[in-house]
C-alpha cells in the first residue's frame, strides 16, 4: 500500500464528524454560521453543537437554567486562584483550573455519553466564573458573583465589571463567542479527540486542548492581531508601517488561513460589530487604521482578514485585557471540544498514526 506523507497533516482526513464542516463555509450540524450569527445566540448555538439540534423555546429555558445553576466554582479553586502568582498568564491559570474542577465534579470518571454531556453543561457554565474571579483577584478586587438571570456573555461580563453592559456589546460579545464555538479538526479539537481516544475522560482531554490553544499559532494569533494594531500607532503610520513589514516579510498576524483561502466568513460577520462598538467606545482611530491595513494586506498580498483580525479589536474596545482574549476563545470553544470528545468516544478507535522515519538505516554495534 502506498503511503503519502503531508507535513502538518494539511488536507489528510483524520476522522469522521457530524458536528460541523468548512467545506461549504462554515455550519454547525447543517446551520451556516452566518444564520446563527444573525438569528441565534450564544446559548443557543451551544446547544445545537452539544445536543444536536436547536433548542425549542422550552429547552432553552432549561438550558439557561441549568447553567445558571451550574455557574459557580468550589471556594477551594478560588483559594487557589488568590495563590497563584498574578504574573502567571490566564491561559495557564485555566488550564490548572479545568484540570482541578475535575477533582470536585461528581461524575469526573463516568465517560458515558450522558455523564460527559452534563460534565459538558458544568464547564461551559465554570469557565467564565473562572477567568472574570482571576481577572478581579489579580486586580485586588474581590469576586463578582454570577447572576442567573444574564445570558453567558452578558453574566461574564457582568462578572469583571461588576456593572451590567449595555446591549450593542452584550451582543458583540455573543456573536464572537458563536464564531468560536466550533471548527471541525483544527488543532485543539484533534488533540482533544487524540486524548479521549485512548478512554481518558472529558476533563483531561479539555485540559489538553487548552494546553494547545495557548500557541501563539492558534487561539494566541488574537493577542498578536492586536499588538499589530497598537504597533502600528495611527491611520496616518499605517501605510508606511505595513509596507516596512512586506518589506521585511513578517508574518500579518490576523491575516490568512490554512482552510479559508478566499476569506474567513467569521471574520465578515463580526467586523460590523466590532464598527458599531468601536463608535460606541470611541475607537474609531483605530477601526480607521485596522481598514487601511485590512486594504493594503489584500491588494498587495491578496491576504483575507481571519476571525482574529475584528475580533482582537473587538475585545479591546470592550476593555477585556489582552490576556483574556484566548481564555475567551476557551469560553466559547469548550462546547466544541466537548462535543468532539463525546463524537469520538461514542464510536472510538484509538488514535495511532504512523511516522515518516528519517534517520540512519539500521546499523551494528561496533565490536
Amino acid at each position: 500500500m502506498s503511503e503519502t506523507y503531508s507535513p502538518g497533516l494539511e488536507g489528510v482526513i483524520a476522522g469522521e464528524t457530524a458536528i460541523s464542516t468548512v467545506e461549504t463555509g462554515l455550519t454547525y450540524r447543517g446551520y451556516a454560521i452566518e444564520e446563527l450569527a444573525e438569528h441565534s445566540t450564544y446559548e443557543e448555538s451551544a446547544y445545537l453543537v452539544l445536543y444536536g439540534e436547536l433548542p425549542t423555546v422550552q429547552q432553552a429555558a432549561e438550558f439557561r437554567a441549568r447553567l445558571g445553576a451550574a455557574a459557580n466554582v468550589p471556594p477551594e479553586i478560588i483559594e487557589t486562584l488568590r495563590k497563584i502568582p498574578a504574573s502567571a498568564p490566564t491561559m495557564d491559570v485555566l488550564r490548572s483550573a479545568c484540570s482541578l474542577l475535575a477533582h470536585w465534579d461528581p461524575e469526573a470518571a463516568d465517560n458515558s455519553h450522558a455523564a460527559n454531556v452534563r460534565k459538558t453543561e458544568r464547564l461551559l457554565a465554570k469557565f467564565p466564573v473562572i477567568v472574570a474571579a482571576r481577572q478581579r483577584l489579580r486586580s485586588g478586587q474581590d469576586p463578582v458573583a454570577a447572576d442567573s438571570k444574564l445570558t453567558l456573555p452578558a453574566n461574564f461580563l457582568w462578572m469583571l465589571r461588576g456593572e451590567k453592559p449595555s446591549e450593542r456589546q452584550v451582543k458583540a460579545l455573543d456573536v464572537s463567542l458563536i464564531l468560536y464555538a466550533e471548527h471541525e479538526f483544527n488543532a485543539s479539537t484533534f488533540a482533544a479527540r487524540c486524548i479521549c481516544s485512548t478512554l481518558s475522560d472529558l476533563h483531561s482531554a479539555i485540559t489538553g486542548a487548552i494546553g494547545t490553544l495557548k500557541g501563539p499559532l492558534h487561539g494566541g494569533a488574537n493577542e498578536r492581531a492586536l499588538e499589530v494594531l497598537l504597533a502600528v500607532g495611527s491611520p496616518q503610520q499605517a501605510e508606511a508601517w505595513v509596507n516596512a513589514a512586506f518589506a521585511r516579510k513578517d508574518k500579518l498576524m490576523g491575516f490568512g488561513h490554512r482552510v479559508y483561502k478566499h476569506g474567513d466568513p467569521r471574520a465578515v460577520i463580526l467586523k460590523r460589530l466590532t464598527s458599531a462598538v468601536a463608535a460606541e467606545t470611541g475607537n474609531q482611530a483605530l477601526e480607521q487604521t485596522a481598514e487601511i491595513i485590512e486594504q493594503m494586506a489584500w491588494s498587495q498580498k491578496k491576504l483575507p482578514p481571519n476571525v482574529d483580525w475584528p475580533c482582537a479589536r473587538l475585545y479591546h474596545y470592550l476593555g477585556l485585557p489582552m490576556d483574556l482574549f484566548t481564555p475567551l476563545f476557551v469560553i466559547a470553544r469548550v462546547v466544541g471540544w466537548s462535543a468532539h470528545v463525546i463524537e469520538q468516544l461514542d464510536n472510538n478507535r484509538i488514535m495511532r498514526p504512523r511516522a515518516l522515519y528519517t534517520g540512519p538505516a539500521v546499523r551494528k554495534l561496533p565490536r
